[in-house]
């Protein structure tokens, strides 16, 4: 089956370009980019992190943990 079928007589192989040229110019392009998932829905933040990524606790660890690392 065509994608497209002019069922009038009279048209001319202009007003069928026409037709053509403005229905592939409304769509038919590459699909829209999928959105950026939030870091927020990631189903990682759930776990627990390690001890090993956290400052020993202790004295001083208050002070440590607000240091670059």
């Amino acid at each position: 089956m065509p994608l497209l079928r002019v069922i009038t007589p009279g048209t001319t192989p202009e007003e069928v370009a026409a037709i053509v040229a403005v229905l592939s110019a409304v769509g038919g392009g590459a699909p829209a980019p999928e959105a950026p998932r939030s870091e927020w829905t990631n189903p990682a933040r759930r776990l627990r992190s390690t001890a090993s990524s956290h400052p020993n606790p202790g004295r001083g660890a208050w002070r440590a943990s607000a240091l670059p690392r």
